[in-house]
C-alpha cells in the first residue's frame, strides 16, 4: 500500500522536525519514528451507515476534564476475524466527520484512551473507513494536549489490528 507507506513517512517526518508537532522538542530530539501494525487491506471498509433521524448532540469528555462537542450522526456494523462490530460515527460543527474508538488492544499494543480515524465521505451515507490510518490522538505524546475520549457505545472487544500503536517515548 504505497499510499499508505508515503502517509507514514511523511508523518514521522512532521513529528520529528516541525514545530507544530505534538511531541515536545525533547522528544523530538530522541524520536526515532511511530510504530504500526502492518498493513491490512482487510480492514479497509466501505460501509453503509445507518443515519440517526435526529443528529443528536453529545459532549464528549476529554483527556483533561473538559468537553468537546459532537453530533451523533449514525452507525455501520461491520466484521473482524469473524466478529461483529458495531461503531458510531459522529460529525462536528464544520461538517466534518470523526470516528474515535477504543479496541481491545487498547493498553497493550494501542494506546490505553483509544485511537481516531477520520472516515471518507463518498456520498449517500457511504463511506470508507480505513483502520490502516487509525491514529493516537495528540494526548498520547504528552499532556499538554486535550482530547476527546471515545465514548461507550465506540468502546470494542475485538482486536483493530491496524493503524497506529502505542507510543513509546526513548
Amino acid at each position: 500500500m504505497p499510499q499508505l507507506d508515503s502517509f507514514r513517512r511523511e508523518k514521522n517526518e512532521f513529528y520529528a522536525d516541525d514545530p507544530q508537532s505534538p511531541l515536545t522538542p525533547e522528544q523530538q530530539q530522541h524520536f526515532k519514528g511511530l510504530k504500526y501494525f502492518p498493513a491490512n487491506p482487510a480492514l479497509r471498509l466501505e460501509v453503509s451507515v445507518e443515519r440517526f433521524a435526529s443528529q443528536e448532540e453529545v459532549n464528549m469528555q476529554t483527556s483533561t476534564g473538559s468537553v468537546q462537542t459532537y453530533y451523533r450522526y449514525g452507525r455501520f456494523s461491520f466484521r473482524v476475524d469473524g466478529q461483529e462490530a458495531e461503531l458510531t460515527l459522529y460529525s462536528s460543527d464544520d461538517g466534518d466527520f470523526f470516528l474515535p474508538f477504543k479496541d481491545s488492544l487498547a493498553g497493550k499494543d494501542t494506546y490505553s484512551a483509544g485511537r481516531y480515524l477520520e472516515p471518507v465521505a463518498l456520498g449517500g451515507d457511504h463511506f470508507v473507513i480505513d483502520f490502516n490510518y487509525a491514529y493516537n490522538p495528540y494526548c498520547a505524546y504528552n499532556e499538554r494536549w486535550s482530547c476527546p475520549l471515545p465514548p461507550l457505545e465506540n468502546r470494542l472487544n475485538v482486536a483493530i489490528r491496524a493503524g497506529e500503536k502505542v507510543f513509546e517515548a526513548h
